[in-house]
């Protein structure tokens, strides 16, 4: 549920968001976006090592 996103969305509708937060949220989740692409970017032309694999947990 979290990699969805859905505690995220569900706190934002808890209370009133001014538009000030509301466009800072947003100008914040556009660089997250961006630097996420670019650092998939970067492992697909080899300029970072591939992530290490995850261990799930017991």
């Amino acid at each position: 549920m979290q990699r969805e996103g859905s505690f995220r969305e569900m706190k934002r509708h808890v209370h009133f968001e001014k538009p000030s937060e509301k466009r800072a949220r947003q100008k914040a989740e556009a660089v997250r976006r961006a630097r996420k692409l670019a650092r998939k970017r970067a492992q697909r032309e080899g300029l970072l090592p591939p992530p290490k694999p995850r261990v799930p947990r017991v």
